[in-house]
């Protein structure tokens, strides 16, 4: 995939040197090939430098679930980040519906999240989020159609950074990538078998 970084407009330049490393890191991620995932344009404001990855999950070109992750960097540091960088990433999936009524959903939720961090040794601090859960179902003249439910998590941490201040992002989306598929009910790859990358950029080929 050809990733392009988001720079502030104001400077035009690629970044400090810290940043470019995480940006590369992030484009080395290894995804599973249900994972579709190619850049986005990143927000501008939140910092002064940002870049981003989205991403679908589709079986049988059946889209089951879409995310993003954004990496926002202020060499300054952030006093709410308790670092300068800082992870912040978005996963949808259609779930069962009947899963909706399950109390422990959105902390299973939450888990799904921080166990991929873990599992791949993206270490991390400062970690805050959300997870929802929502069911649709139809009335009237669509009342023929079957109820649906979708599951939301949304979460920031902050990533550790390594000597020479460059978080270990291809460790950072690729746990972003497995909470997509567990999300989506996707079974893990199994233990010793390396996952074969997904295609990046190159939607229909």
């Amino acid at each position: 995939m050809v990733a392009r970084q988001e720079s502030h407009p104001a400077t035009g330049a690629a970044g400090p040197a810290e940043f470019r490393a995480a940006a590369e890191q992030m484009r080395a991620a290894a995804l599973r090939p249900e994972v579709f995932c190619e850049e986005m344009p990143a927000p501008q404001r939140i910092a002064p430098w940002s870049t981003a990855l989205s991403a679908d999950v589709t079986v049988d070109e059946v889209d089951l679930g879409t995310g993003r992750i954004i990496l926002l960097h202020d060499p300054a540091g952030n006093d709410a980040w308790d670092g300068t960088f800082r992870c912040v990433a978005y996963a949808r999936a259609e779930i069962d519906p009947e899963l909706v009524s399950d109390p422990m959903l959105a902390a299973v939720g939450w888990t799904w999240l921080t166990e991929a961090l873990d599992a791949h040794s993206a270490e991390y601090a400062a970690a805050s989020g959300t997870v929802t859960s929502v069911a649709t179902e139809s009335f009237g003249g669509m009342a023929d159609e079957d109820g649906t439910a979708q599951l939301e998590v949304r979460a920031s941490w902050t990533p550790a950074t390594d000597e020479h201040g460059v978080p270990d992002m291809k460790a950072h989306v690729e746990a972003w990538a497995e909470l997509l598929c567990t999300a989506v009910g996707l079974p893990p790859v199994p233990e010793g078998v390396t996952a074969i990358p997904s295609r990046r950029g190159q939607r229909g080929s």
